[in-house]
């Protein structure tokens, strides 16, 4: 599987765009006002994941320790984001997010350990 699949949103994810166009429009949207500003997409994803962690939400972590990796960011810049936020959210929460972190980088190494005649996108 190449790096690109690796950064691919979940297939239920996909699935769930497909199934709602408008939707997905309309979050891709919200994307595209959010990079608006002098931040760099790395920078926004870190930002984002702080914002995740704070609300608690486990799959919006996940996938802006995707983004934030495609942009660049390291493992060490995702770790030092999720820290910031204990002071704010607790031990526990915090906690939980760099679980989800490794959640998701372990994702993304199983989808590159995958042979590359798989399409990843596919229903069993």
């Amino acid at each position: 599987m190449s790096h690109a699949a690796a950064n691919q949103p979940p297939r239920r994810y996909k699935q769930f765009i497909q199934r709602f166009p408008k939707l997905g429009a309309a979050h891709d949207l919200c994307d595209e006002a959010g990079a608006e500003g002098p931040l760099d997409p790395k920078t926004c994803s870190l930002i984002k994941i702080g914002l995740a962690i704070g609300a608690g939400l486990e799959s919006a972590v996940k996938a802006h320790v995707r983004k934030a990796r495609r942009h660049g960011a390291t493992v060490a810049e995702i770790e030092q984001t999720i820290a910031q936020a204990m002071t704010t959210v607790g031990f526990p929460r915090t906690v939980a997010a760099w679980s989800w972190m490794f959640e998701q980088l372990d994702r993304e190494q199983a989808d590159e350990a995958q042979p590359r005649d798989v399409d990843p996108t596919s229903t069993p």
